[in-house]
């Protein structure tokens, strides 16, 4: 199974990476969608270490 995470500006940012580290300990692969914004409060690089996937930043970008 695979999901996707979105992740938007807040606080609550932080909660989302303790959220992908669950989903991937019960064999869930996520792949994390982030805003601008989140990537203030939490680095794409620590979504892709817990997620082993790329992290989508940009919506038109490569």
């Amino acid at each position: 199974m695979k999901i996707a995470l979105g992740v938007s500006g807040g606080i609550a940012a932080y909660k989302a990476a303790e959220i992908c580290r669950q989903l991937q300990e019960r064999g869930i692969r996520v792949q994390v969608i982030m805003t601008r914004a989140a990537q203030e409060f939490v680095r794409p690089l620590t979504f892709a270490a817990l997620s082993g996937e790329k992290v989508i930043t940009d919506l038109f970008g490569a």
